[in-house]
């Protein structure tokens, strides 16, 4: 199965997070709304990653996090904007 990888931006309580999720290039849980709501899924694997505390911190980057999906408050794609 071919995949593209998309830059996402997601918001926890406390962290403004943007990262890459890879995803099927068409078809079935080919959108960022499919993955969400599929039943199997718990977590967000996101690459490439940008942690920024919403209180104004400093901000940091990882190769790979983790997301559960029960912190998430918004996920939307960033369709190729710049990240602020």
């Amino acid at each position: 199965m071919e995949h593209r990888d998309e830059r996402i931006l997601v918001e926890t309580d406390r962290y403004r997070i943007t990262g890459l999720l890879r995803l099927p290039r068409d078809g079935y849980r080919s959108r960022l709304t499919d993955y969400l709501n599929s039943s199997d899924r718990t977590f967000l694997a996101l690459t490439d990653v940008e942690i920024v505390p919403l209180d104004g911190g400093q901000a940091e980057r990882r190769p790979f996090l983790a997301l559960s999906l029960g912190h998430v408050v918004l996920a939307v794609p960033l369709d190729g904007q710049p990240i602020e």
